[in-house]
């Protein structure tokens, strides 16, 4: 097997046999590093740490902690949060689920309301999701590929998305265990990565904004490469509230 140059950040270079894969290179540097990495960049692409590396790359390693690990971080949560749903409510059909700033939704088509209390039970059924670290492995599509794959599922929102997808465009879905769900990627490794979570809300949604589509329920969360960070973040947010003049003014 050939052997492949790769430059680092620093512009330092390692050597490695070809089919090396991101997340190997963060463990011959350090076993924290590859602990705390969730995403790469390859020749300056947003990867995932799993794609082989066949030729001589650019490589930059993300944790959770940097801006662009933790777009994918928040992202990621995004699925397993859409998988614990899932697994409670499996007649459930699910979406879209972006990033945004420091969170996440995912909205849902759902019989019922989802509670506060629901809230928690789907949170713990993601922690539980999260000790079993199970990989994530990404999956190439063909656009009836896909089509088929999500009706055999019953997931009528995702295959109304694949018909309206560029017929050129590549298509790709992520699994984790008996989980996939269509995404462009990229996703963190395995669901052990998933360190420090919290599910902050519940709303209503409507499917593509459209007040004359099916109405959903959008469940918010955030997610942090530490607990403290988390921590951090959730006091941010409770000190935002008690100062909210909205509240202020109602008790005056």
């Amino acid at each position: 097997m050939s052997e492949i140059t790769i430059t680092l950040p620093d512009k330092s270079t390692r050597t490695y046999q070809s089919g090396v894969t991101p997340l190997e290179v963060a463990e011959s540097i350090g076993s924290k590093l590859a602990n705390d990495t969730v995403a790469a960049s390859i020749n300056g692409v947003l990867s995932d740490a799993t794609i082989p590396l066949k030729t001589d790359s650019d490589l930059n390693l993300y944790t959770g902690s940097t801006i662009e690990g933790h777009e994918v971080l928040l992202h990621s949560t995004a699925h397993l949060m859409a998988q614990a749903v899932k697994a409670l409510w499996p007649e459930s059909q699910i979406t879209i689920g972006p990033a945004i700033k420091n969170r996440f939704y995912y909205d849902f088509d759902i019989d019922g309301t989802i509670s506060n209390e629901d809230l928690q039970k789907i949170e713990n059924k993601m922690q539980q999701i999260a000790k079993e670290d199970l990989q994530v492995t990404r999956k190439e599509l063909s656009r009836n590929e896909a089509i088929k794959l999500f009706k055999d599922r019953g997931e009528k929102y995702k295959v109304e998305i694949i018909e309206q997808i560029d017929k050129t465009d590549k298509i790709s879905a992520y699994a984790q265990g008996d989980f996939i769900d269509l995404c462009r990627g990229p996703h963190v490794p395995s669901t052990g990565k998933f360190a420090a979570f919290k599910l902050t809300s519940v709303a209503g949604a409507y499917w593509r904004g459209d007040a004359k589509n099916q109405q959903l329920q959008r469940i918010y969360g955030t997610a942090w490469a530490e607990k403290k960070q988390l921590k951090v973040y959730l006091n941010g947010i409770a000190e935002a509230e008690k100062r909210d003049h909205r509240k202020i003014g109602k008790k005056l």
